[in-house]
């Protein structure tokens, strides 16, 4: 509300409350609606879709706009999914009690990042609020926090992988220093919702201090991050919002955990984008989690989506989650029976963390209770196949991999816990059809409480005992009329007609007389009404009571009841792995620490399940190692598969690392620590990036971050520039990747450019490789199996042609290309490309093998090129030319 008018004590309350939520739409408790004021009003009519009116408030017109309170849950997610901050001023006091006007306060801020509401949250994704702290020397923090499970997370790292992080999780909301607003924005803008914090609020000794208050430690040893120091930073400035926010209660946030970059595969926000991990480049497009994400709980099909943005890179975790879907696979009934019992549990997380706030409500315990119930068949279940399983191993020495398997399983059972005093304890005290809210009654169950049961016998029967009162007077009085009515002003009464007003008993007090009617009270009936009246605002205080006490016991095993959720998001995860393989025919690939990656009738896991009816996806094999085969250059025609033979060789390595069983024949997979693609071509006009800028961004990402264990895949670098171009930056790429003497990248390339055929006569690792086509009667049918051996042509007219476009330029194209190829094939082109000049850049000078590089060695050691003159300069140079020339 404007203030320029004179302000009544509405108004003022309303500002005060304003002043202290800048930037967040005020959504103010007024009556029986939430109402908007002002440009509150006018953002929240276009987003909401509601009507925008103009009040005259003291001579100045105001906008207004609101909504009925029990409608929130409704228009509230619309607001926090466009982007606002959204501050719930509530009544804290009965409007009818008030002395004055009523009192109201911000009960809750919700922001994209941080909301507890179900509407707003998907059951199926984490809702990440991160925190980026820009540190110096390129050394940047970050930490992520779900409010709604307890998760939090931190680390830090340089740019890139701060970045990769932010890919990764896709945070619903970012916050940052306010003082380094333009070099986040340069580095990670763009793609989130964020909101810039003071400066003061990223000291590392204040977010020491939230640490250690939250946890209450003295140190933050025990969860491996003391040596994080940016990571820290970041960490505490999420628990500073969290207050800024009005959450104080976070008793769910029991621990922070340190993100291990060494521990995940390296993907690039390029890969995550490219390899369409958890999102479609183009609408209609599927993901790879499409396909994997068979899970049945809702905690499953987080934990799954974590998984695919950050595979393991140690072979025994691997191993482990690969040996759990074995034994699933080997054990059908045991698989189908744990996911019967997985489908009847709840959200685990969310609703324990609700309690923990204490924001869950009677239907919702009774939920937690339900989940929790299979808690103990689940346990069960899988101690009575351990047994089963140690039985056998005993008498006839089971395979090595069962015993692994039984082992991870053996430690999963000891990991759950029933929680049975708490689940007996809601199912004998709460009612399994309980409302949600907890002012409607019906919550307690009958012989909790022995006030309770009485107060709901006069509740519940009333109507019984008034019908069986008018009952009675009919029969004591004669009059066959006789009825009994309520209203807010008499409450309960008898009300006889005039005709029979000569009945009417002496004890009997008239109460209100009608045209046609005189209605009575009488002592009985005014001591049970008084007894009506009062029983529901009783049974609303002992229910809340008692849901209180239970509510505040069930924070106890909050800690619990996320170790349960853990482990069966953990089962559940690794059951869909076991669905998808036994549907889609997976096997299981060999983790080895050796550097080859050997993929028999590899398949690509989406394209498999996209073909139309009675179509077959076409299997290849695939080999690098870095000592005979490092670098495979792709060539063939457009469409053939060049692209999705390398997509399908990274998601099988993906999928391997993950723990999944994969789309093979068979596959034997060399860790791979990074994995690197460069795929496609987009514009960045925003920032005045063209295709071709971007793709050689993307590219010197890659070269500039590489390991021994990098797994390179390159799709028609150089294609958005000139031809010559383009040809001289893949060769060079190609002999960069070869030559580079600390680590030996497996890599594959597919191009157009035919003359990089010619690579593979100079570098021993690279090998030619297409994908065939048969052409007849001058059509071309792809093959889209890999063979060795380089292609010639690339068949792009053909494409055109099968694409629809015109005849006549199919015909010109024709004609046009015959006349270029005419020079393109001739022997001296041939020639050239045979005689590109070998690469020298990269020639040791001084390697200690040839003397006259020993000596050249020795004279430059000697010089001080800061006092040389010019003349001196140059009459070094000569002399160094003589030596090598010698």
């Amino acid at each position: 509300m404007a203030k320029a008018q004179k302000e009544t004590p509405l108004n003022k309350q309303y500002n005060e409350i304003k002043a202290k939520y800048p930037g967040a739409l005020l959504l103010f408790r007024v009556g029986d609606f939430y109402e908007t004021f002002g440009e509150d009003a006018i953002r929240a009519s276009k987003i909401l879709g509601i009507v925008l009116t103009r009040r005259n408030n003291g001579g100045a017109h105001e906008e207004l706009a609101g909504f009925p309170h029990h409608s929130l849950d409704n228009y509230l997610p619309k607001l926090v999914r466009a982007g606002e901050r959204v501050a719930i001023c509530d009544q804290l006091e009965d409007p009818a009690a008030a002395k004055g006007i009523v009192k109201r306060g911000v009960t809750e801020l919700v922001t994209p990042g941080v909301s507890l509401n179900d509407n707003v949250l998907d059951i199926r994704k984490n809702n990440y609020l991160a925190a980026v702290h820009i540190g110096p020397d390129n050394l940047y923090g970050i930490a992520f926090l779900d409010i709604s499970t307890g998760e939090f997370m931190t680390a830090q790292g340089n740019a890139a992988y701060i970045d990769k992080m932010l890919q990764g999780f896709s945070p619903a909301e970012v916050l940052f220093c306010k003082r380094h607003k333009q070099e986040f924005n340069q580095l990670f803008g763009g793609k989130y919702h964020t909101f810039q914090l003071e400066d003061w609020c990223f000291g590392y000794e204040y977010g020491y201090d939230q640490l250690i208050g939250h946890f209450q430690t003295t140190t933050l040893k025990g969860f491996g991050i003391e040596a994080l120091p940016m990571g820290i930073i970041a960490a505490g400035v999420i628990l500073h919002y969290l207050r800024e926010t009005e959450h104080k209660e976070v008793g769910h946030i029991g621990r922070i955990t340190r993100l291990e970059e060494e521990k995940y595969v390296w993907l690039d926000r390029f890969t995550v984008r490219n390899l369409e991990l958890v999102y479609p480049q183009q609408e209609g497009g599927v993901p790879l989690i499409q396909i994997l994400d068979q899970t049945v709980t809702p905690m499953g099909a987080r934990l799954l989506r974590k998984w695919i943005v950050l595979p393991l890179k140690e072979k025994l975790s691997i191993e482990d989650r690969l040996n759990t879907v074995e034994h699933f696979l080997e054990n059908e009934d045991l698989h189908d029976t744990i996911t019967q019992h997985l489908k009847q549990i709840g959200d685990l997380e969310r609703l324990i963390s609700k309690v923990a706030v204490k924001r869950i409500n009677p239907r919702e315990l009774v939920q937690l209770k339900k989940s929790l119930k299979q808690i103990g068949p689940v346990k069960e279940l899988i101690s009575g196949i351990i047994n089963q399983e140690e039985e056998k191993s005993r008498k006839a020495g089971k395979k090595q991999i069962s015993t692994q398997a039984v082992e991870i399983l053996k430690k999963y059972a000891d990991q759950l816990n029933p929680c049975s005093f708490l689940v007996d304890k809601i199912e004998n005290e709460i009612r399994d059809d309980a409302p949600i809210l907890t002012n409607q009654g019906r919550i307690v169950k009958s012989g909790v409480d022995p006030e309770l049961d009485e107060l709901h016998a006069i509740s519940y029967e009333g109507k019984d005992f008034l019908i069986k009162l008018q009952n009675r007077e009919i029969e004591r009085t004669g009059i066959g009329s006789l009825k009994i009515a309520y209203n807010k002003v008499f409450g309960y009464y008898l009300e006889v007609t005039h005709a029979h007003q000569n009945k009417v008993p002496a004890d009997w007090i008239r109460k209100q007389t009608l045209v046609n009617a005189e209605r009575y009270i009488t002592p009985e009936l005014k001591e049970y009404e008084e007894k009506i009246l009062n029983a529901e605002d009783k049974i609303s205080a002992i229910e809340y009571r008692i849901f209180s006490e239970l509510m505040l016991m069930a924070a106890e095993y909050v800690g619990t009841v996320q170790q349960n959720a853990l482990v069966i998001s953990t089962l559940d995860a690794l059951s869909s792995f076991a669905t998808v393989a036994r549907k889609n025919k997976y096997t299981k690939p060999v983790i080895s620490e050796g550097n080859e990656l050997d993929i028999k009738d590899g398949r690509h896991p989406v394209i498999e399940q996209q073909l139309p009816v009675g179509e077959s996806y076409v299997p290849n094999d695939l080999f690098l190692d870095d000592m005979v085969q490092q670098i495979i250059i792709i060539t063939g025609p457009n469409m053939a598969g060049k692209s999705a033979l390398l997509r399908q060789t990274a998601l099988i390595v993906l999928m391997a690392q993950m723990g999944c069983y994969v789309p093979a024949k068979s596959a034997s997979i060399g860790l791979v620590d990074k994995i690197f693609t460069r795929v496609g071509a987009s514009d960045n006009l925003s920032r005045g990036e063209s295709t071709f800028m971007v793709e050689m961004t993307e590219t010197a990402s890659i070269l500039n971050n590489l390991s021994n264990r990098s797994l390179i895949l390159m799709d028609e670098i150089g294609r958005g520039t000139s031809t010559y171009d383009g040809v001289s930056i893949a060769w060079a790429i190609a002999e960069y990747l070869h030559n580079q003497a600390d680590c030996r990248p497996k890599t594959l390339f597919a191009t157009h450019y035919h003359e990089l055929n010619q690579l593979t006569e100079d570098f021993p690792r690279i090998k030619n490789f297409n994908v065939a086509v048969k052409e007849v009667d001058n059509k071309v049918i792809f093959l889209r199996k890999l063979k060795p051996g380089g292609s010639a042509h690339s068949f792009g007219i053909h494409v055109a042609q099968i694409a629809g476009m015109p005849q006549l330029i199919v015909l010109r194209a024709s004609e046009i290309m015959q006349h270029l190829e005419k020079d393109h094939v001739t022997h001296e082109h041939k020639k050239r490309v045979k005689e590109i000049p070998k690469n020298n850049f990269q020639l040791s000078i001084f390697e200690p093998a040839d003397p006259r590089m020993e000596e050249l060695k020795e004279k430059l050691s000697l010089v001080d090129v800061n006092t040389l003159s010019p003349i001196e300069a140059l009459l070094k140079l000569n002399e160094f030319q003589k030596i090598v020339k010698k």
